[in-house]
C-alpha cells in the first residue's frame, strides 16, 4: 500500500453499511492519527429507501453519519439489482466522492472473507485509491469482546433462520447474545449469518435514538425493523 500520509494526513472514504463492523472500522481510523476520515457511503434500495441487505431505514442511516460528524455518500440501487447496475452506481458514487471529498483511499469493515476483499481489490484497482481493511484479520471472538466492551451498542437488523434462531431477532449485541449464539455461528457474523444496526459506541459523537419494531420473514431472511424515537412534542 502506498505509504499515503507523507505530506500529511490520508483522506480517508468509509464504505459504510450501517452495522457494527463498518462502526468499529471508523472507531479505528479515529483513533489512527496519519487519517483523517472524510465521509461515509452507503448503498440503499432505493424502492423501499432502506440500506441494502441490513435493511434499515435511510433516515436512520443519516442520523448515523449527523452522529459521527460526517457526510454521507448515498448511493441508490434498482431493484432488483443487477450485478452490473450496482457496479455502474458505486463507480458513479465514488466519482462524486472525488469530486467533494478528495479522498486518497476507501476503507471497508470486511473481517476474514478473502473472495469479498479479492472483489473489491479487482473493482478498485484503476480508481487511483488507496483500499484499506481496518479490522481484516482480527479474530472474530476477540473483536466481538472489543466491541461490547468499548461500548458499541447494535440492534440485530436481520439473520438467517437456517443458521441462528429466529428469536434472536431483534437482540442487542451483546455478551448475552454471543453466549446464545450456535457454536458454529461466526460472532461476528460474518458468514451472512446476522447483519446490524450500530445506534451508539465511542465512534459516535451522540447516540441515534433508536426502538425496536416488527419482525418478519421475507425472502428467507428474518428482519428486524428498527424505528426512529422522535424527540418529544415532534410530530411522526
Amino acid at each position: 500500500m502506498t505509504d499515503l500520509s507523507v505530506n500529511g494526513k490520508t483522506r480517508v472514504l468509509l464504505s459504510w453499511s450501517s452495522g457494527k463492523d463498518s462502526a468499529w472500522a471508523l472507531y479505528l481510523l479515529q483513533q489512527d492519527p496519519s487519517v483523517e476520515v472524510v465521509g461515509l457511503m452507503n448503498t440503499y434500495n432505493q424502492a423501499f429507501e432502506r440500506s441494502a441487505i441490513h435493511g434499515v431505514r435511510l433516515e436512520l442511516v443519516r442520523a448515523q453519519a449527523e452522529a459521527a460528524g460526517l457526510p454521507l455518500i448515498e448511493i441508490p440501487l434498482p431493484w432488483p439489482c443487477s450485478n452490473e447496475q450496482y457496479e455502474q452506481a458505486m463507480t458513479e458514487a465514488l466519482a462524486q466522492a472525488q469530486r467533494e471529498l478528495s479522498p486518497d483511499a476507501v476503507a471497508f469493515g470486511d473481517l476474514f472473507l478473502e473472495d469479498i476483499r479479492a472483489y473489491r481489490e479487482s473493482r478498485m484497482a484503476d480508481t487511483g485509491l488507496d483500499l484499506l481493511f481496518p479490522v481484516w484479520g482480527i479474530p472474530t471472538d476477540q473483536l466481538a469482546q472489543q466491541m461490547v466492551e468499548a461500548g458499541l451498542q447494535a440492534y440485530l437488523t436481520c439473520l438467517d433462520p437456517k443458521k441462528m434462531p429466529e428469536e434472536l431477532a431483534g437482540s442487542l449485541f451483546s455478551n448475552a447474545f454471543l453466549e446464545r449464539l450456535p457454536p458454529d455461528v461466526d460472532p461476528c457474523g460474518e458468514n451472512g449469518e446476522f447483519h446490524s444496526f450500530a445506534f451508539d459506541g465511542p465512534m459516535f459523537k451522540k447516540p441515534v435514538p433508536v426502538t425496536v419494531g416488527e419482525t418478519v420473514t421475507r425472502d428467507g431472511f428474518v428482519y428486524t425493523d428498527l424505528i426512529p424515537v422522535v424527540a418529544s412534542g415532534a410530530s411522526q
